[in-house]
C-alpha cells in the first residue's frame, strides 16, 4: 500500500493522505508531489529509461532517467534519492542532486532534479516492475523520439530547458554587478 501526502497550494501538508489506486483523488486546490531525476554524463547525454510494456500508464514509452510519486513522509529530495535507487539502482547523496525546476500542474508539484554522474548503463540494476531498459541520449535524440511518439509527450522546450539547466544556476544570462 502506497500513501501520498496531500499539500495545499502553498505546498504545506494538509494532514490528509491518499492511497494509490483508490477511488479518492486529489481534490481541486490540493496537490501531491512527484519527482523526476535526470542523470547526465560528462558527454552531455541524459540517461533515459523505457517503461515496461505492462505499466498501466505510458507503457513502453521512453522517459527521463527516473520519475515517481513521493510517498507519505518523503521530502522532495528523499523521494528523488529513493526513486533513483529503486528504479535504476543508483545511490545518490543529497548534495549530488540539484533541483532546477518545479512545475505546478492542476494537482501535482513536479520537482525536476539534475545529476552529473558517469555511469555504465549495462551495470545498472533496473527495477523489473518499472524499467525495461536504459540508454544515453542527447537532447536532439530525445526530441526525435518525442516526435516519433515513443517518448512521453513532453514539450520539446522542456527537454531543451533541462539540458540547459544541467550546467547553469538561475535564469539570467549575466550577473547583476550592483553592490548591495
Amino acid at each position: 500500500m502506497e500513501l501520498w501526502d496531500v499539500y495545499d497550494e502553498n505546498r504545506i501538508k494538509t494532514g490528509r493522505t491518499l492511497e494509490r489506486g483508490k477511488p479518492e483523488k486529489v481534490q481541486k486546490g490540493e496537490y501531491r508531489m512527484v519527482v523526476h531525476v535526470c542523470i547526465f554524463n560528462s558527454k552531455g547525454e541524459m540517461l533515459i529509461q523505457q517503461r515496461q510494456p505492462f505499466k498501466r500508464s505510458w507503457s513502453g514509452m521512453w522517459d527521463l532517467t527516473v520519475g515517481g510519486s513521493a510517498v507519505s513522509g518523503d521530502t522532495s529530495i528523499s523521494a528523488a534519492i529513493r526513486e533513483t535507487a529503486e528504479e535504476v539502482g543508483v545511490t545518490l547523496a543529497p548534495d549530488e542532486l540539484r533541483r532546477v525546476l518545479t512545475i505546478q500542474t492542476e494537482r501535482v508539484f513536479d520537482d525536476i532534479y539534475v545529476v552529473q554522474k558517469d555511469l555504465d548503463e549495462t551495470a545498472l540494476k533496473l527495477q523489473y516492475e518499472e524499467v525495461a531498459q536504459v540508454k544515453w541520449a542527447s537532447a536532439d535524440e530525445i526530441k526525435a523520439i518525442i516526435r516519433e511518439k515513443k517518448f512521453i509527450p513532453y514539450h520539446e522546450s522542456l527537454i531543451d530547458l533541462i539540458f540547459f539547466m544541467r550546467n547553469h544556476d538561475g535564469t539570467r544570462t549575466e550577473q547583476d554587478k550592483t553592490e548591495i
